[in-house]
């Protein structure tokens, strides 16, 4: 099964987030199969991919709660 969720990046105290298509038993700095879109928390700036994110979606990807709020909050969902 594959899962929406975020892949931490960044240096200690900058954070950033990568939104990632990855399977679930993969581990958070596991390999992904695609990368869909990045979060910047202290920012607050998203950038997604909506084409992809959606190619997953119709293909029964289930999004965390973090990035369904993201993806919610970018009209995305």
């Amino acid at each position: 099964m594959v899962k929406l969720r975020l892949k931490r990046c960044g240096r200690k105290q900058r954070v950033i987030y990568r939104i990632v298509a990855i399977y679930v038993r993969s581990r958070r700095e596991g390999r992904y199969l695609r990368k869909v879109g990045f979060y910047d928390p202290i920012k607050n700036q998203t950038f997604s991919n909506a084409p992809v994110i959606l190619y997953f979606l119709e293909r029964g990807a289930q999004p965390t709660g973090t990035v369904y709020d993201i993806l919610k909050k970018a009209r995305i969902i």
